[in-house]
């Protein structure tokens, strides 16, 4: 039987994991379909590469901050909630719906951490370098960049479908 929590404290929980999955997806919608493609239109590469160094000095504490936050709330969420029966468990709609939701979060997180410490390191380092090689190799890495951060948007809106299931169950 889960253990009893005040309302408030519960309420509470739900509310700082809703704002920080709306911060999280949120900074992945912008990104993906606001910022980069805008600076894709207008700016050069140099130019595009400061505008993504900056927004992502702001956005990857953010966003990080954000993970460890929905982590800490969405342990204490299933500890209290009554369909939930362990680790792992498949018994029921719900418990699917969890497992799915935690294994497209796991995916999500692995996605964001090839993009926040490799593609755009990869990517700071090829704009530097000058010539043709820079270039074809700048498009392959900007190429890269955009699939992992459509990746993490899709995951990101599955995660919210599994949600989705697991509170109608």
């Amino acid at each position: 039987m889960p253990p009893t929590v005040p309302y408030w404290a519960l309420a509470s929980m739900f509310w700082v994991h809703l704002v920080a999955t709306a911060t999280w997806i949120g900074s992945l919608i912008a990104i993906t379909i606001l910022v980069l493609p805008a600076a894709r239109r207008a700016l050069g590469a140099a130019d595009q590469l400061s505008l993504i160094e900056l927004v992502r000095r702001r956005l990857e504490p953010i966003g990080w901050f954000s993970v460890s936050i929905l982590l800490v709330t969405g342990l204490f969420q299933m500890s209290v909630n009554p369909n939930y029966n362990g680790f792992l468990s498949t018994s029921g709609r719900w418990a699917l719906a969890m497992l799915t939701k935690h294994l497209l979060v796991g995916a999500l997180i692995a996605v964001s951490a090839v993009h926040t410490w490799d593609a755009l390191p990869n990517l700071r380092r090829a704009l530097l370098r000058k010539g043709r090689l820079a270039d074809r190799e700048l498009a392959r890495l900007q190429r890269r960049e955009t699939a992992l951060l459509w990746a993490s948007l899709i995951l990101g809106l599955l995660v919210l479908l599994a949600t989705g299931f697991a509170r109608a169950a």
